[in-house]
């Protein structure tokens, strides 16, 4: 298929080994272009290279912090081939596109695969990718640069977060973090937690 609105491409690949991991659909992607992002951030589709490491599957994948060791609810083999402006992660399973909820680890089906997946995004990015935040940040101002995501206080999934929060562009490593370890203390009760703002 033909994408549209492409503010990053991949560099070339330099990861060989990792090809004949991928599934087919999704090698013959990455094999037409490593990797890209469109919307000006609004999806990240990861590419098979080590460097820059925000833009390697392999690091998302197989690294040290693979989504699988953040998440109890991500398996090894789910394939983490992109994410959202938010940070919230697409999951390759079986062929099925899933998508990692970041906050609070809760995973959902979403797609029956990664061409629907990508001819759905391209259909109608906003309300399927839910890109309110980005349009939010560019309006304020704001832009994502590559490998950046957005930072949302207080989190999205908090009450406190229906009267309004602040985003802000940071590093997609810094933001995967906070998100994995917020994932981690939330009660399973849907209790209260306790932010401390560090300067």
């Amino acid at each position: 298929m033909e994408l549209s609105h492409v503010t990053f491409s991949g560099p070339p690949s330099d990861d060989p080994t990792l090809w004949a991991k991928l599934p087919k659909e999704l090698a013959a992607l990455l094999r037409s272009i490593n990797g890209f992002i469109q919307y000006g951030g609004g999806l990240h589709v990861r590419g098979v290279c080590a460097t820059p490491e925000w833009h390697s599957l392999r690091a998302a994948w197989l690294g040290e912090t693979a989504f699988h060791r953040l998440y109890g609810s991500v398996a090894a083999d789910d394939i983490p081939f992109a994410e959202d402006c938010v940070g919230d992660q697409f999951l390759l399973r079986g062929g099925q596109v899933l998508r990692l909820a970041a906050e609070t680890g809760e995973i959902e089906s979403f797609a029956p695969g990664l061409a629907s997946f990508l001819e759905a995004a391209s259909a109608s990015p906003v309300k399927y990718l839910s890109l309110e935040p980005l349009l939010q940040l560019h309006h304020e101002g704001g832009a994502l640069e590559p490998g950046q995501l957005i930072h949302a206080y207080p989190p999205f999934c908090t009450k406190e977060a229906a009267q309004g929060v602040s985003l802000r562009a940071v590093p997609a490593r810094e933001l995967i973090g906070f998100h994995a370890e917020l994932a981690a203390q939330l009660p399973p009760d849907g209790g209260q937690i306790e932010f401390k703002v560090v300067e």
